[in-house]
């Protein structure tokens, strides 16, 4: 799959040009991060944060268009968001919407209690909505920039379903950066490892430099910083897309003002 190419900045005008193009603007994504933390966020990190909900919506949208286009349509359906899933592993993001939207609901599967009695959509999702879905419709004006962006459109279902993913990825974003201030540090990355039945689960592989230098915070501990956000990054995402997602947000922010 491709994405999008990324604009280089090396200026201050440039890199708020860069900035102001991101789909997703900092006012919203601080609006998020205030639904979760009491923490302060810094510009860097919103900016971080809206670079890697960004990349991460490009790549679903970019396998959706790719199922679509096996069918000579441009306009997207719910189904290409799950052939999407389905044909990469690495954009599974945004579970707590899958129970909420019917979207996932055949492919859920049935759950049982202990007495071996199904257990109903409703009673799985709990009394309370998860966190991420209720600000859904947020994302509408972000999603549409991108869909189009990327010369797609997509039907009201499928608009409804990636904005419910950016919400609730950015919303578990949001709340790891803040454990990672909370904590000092992430110890804990995003892998995926294929495990042999009756042989031992293979050891992680070692950390990149990028993992490593993310693993001990520096700066104070009532701020989140766009480290932070890089750093709950690898607590999301894992193999290319979890790198690419780094790197993009690495390039995007490098000269963006700390205010």
């Amino acid at each position: 799959m491709t994405t999008q190419p990324l604009r280089t900045e090396r200026s201050g005008p440039q890199t708020a040009s860069a900035v102001t193009d991101l789909p997703f603007k900092p006012q919203l994504i601080k609006a998020v991060f205030r639904d979760v933390t009491s923490l302060h966020v810094s510009r860097p990190a919103a900016c971080t944060a809206a670079s890697v909900t960004r990349t991460v919506l490009t790549e679903i949208i970019e396998g959706a268009r790719s199922a679509a286009a096996e069918e000579a349509r441009t306009r997207l359906i719910p189904k290409d968001l799950i052939s999407a899933i389905d044909r990469n592993i690495e954009v599974d993001v945004g579970s707590a919407w899958y129970l909420h939207n019917p979207t996932f609901h055949g492919l859920l599967g049935e759950v049982r209690n202990a007495d071996g009695a199904l257990v109903s959509l409703r009673e799985r999702r709990g009394t309370r909505t998860p966190s991420g879905v209720a600000g859904a419709h947020r994302f509408e004006a972000g999603v549409r920039g991108l869909l189009g962006s990327r010369g797609v459109r997509a039907v009201p279902a499928m608009v409804r379903d990636l904005n419910g993913i950016a919400s609730v990825f950015l919303t578990a974003l949001a709340r790891d950066a803040a454990q990672v201030v909370r904590e000092g540090g992430v110890m804990r990355f995003g892998t995926v490892s294929l495990v042999v039945p009756g042989e031992p689960a293979p050891a992680p592989p070692p950390l990149n430099d990028t993992l490593l230098a993310l693993s001990t915070r520096r700066g104070d501990s009532r701020t989140v910083g766009g480290d932070d956000v890089l750093a709950a990054a690898t607590m999301q995402l894992f193999g290319d897309l979890g790198q690419r997602a780094i790197t993009e947000a690495t390039e995007m922010t490098r000269n963006t003002p700390a205010k």
